[in-house]
């Protein structure tokens, strides 16, 4: 028998909540809002990853801030944690479908703060950025073969 292991039960929490609950500003920032989320949706963009490699691209983020992260976004809908087998097997995180619609968001960020780098630090040499490679238009379809367990919940 396999001893199966349970989260404390405030471990694991909701969606962040709306604070006006008719504005969609608030509903969108509630959803993707925050110093990391837009991050993560960027790196889980190309494929799926186990939580030790969105924290390498995320870096500096800590084990804690990442692992709360993940949960809001997976509590949107917009990240699907996939159990690589047994307890304690890695886990690997992929954005859904309804995920994948915030990838031309993602990229639009992603060049307005590449134009606002060359701004802010003109005269500089350019360092090598890590986020600065485009999301390509193939990485917005789900991966062929994506089984039942793979698709995101029913709203």
């Amino acid at each position: 028998m396999h001893a199966r292991k349970i989260a404390p039960a405030g471990n694991r929490r909701g969606a962040r909540p709306n604070p006006r609950r008719d504005c969609p500003l608030t509903a969108a920032f509630a959803a993707f809002g925050g110093k990391w989320k837009l991050t993560i949706i960027y790196w889980l963009a190309e494929q799926p990853l186990h939580f030790s490699q969105v924290q390498r691209h995320a870096a500096p983020i800590s084990h804690k801030v990442l692992a709360e992260q993940l949960r809001e976004l997976e509590a949107d809908g917009i990240v699907v944690r996939l159990p690589q087998g047994e307890v304690p097997a890695p886990v690997l995180y992929r954005l859904t479908d309804y995920g994948r619609t915030l990838l031309p968001l993602v990229e639009c960020v992603r060049v307005w703060g590449l134009g606002h780098l060359r701004r802010t630090r003109a005269g500089e040499a350019p360092a090598t950025i890590d986020c600065g490679a485009a999301i390509e238009p193939a990485a917005a379809r789900p991966p062929a073969g994506a089984d039942r367990a793979d698709r995101e919940p029913a709203r």
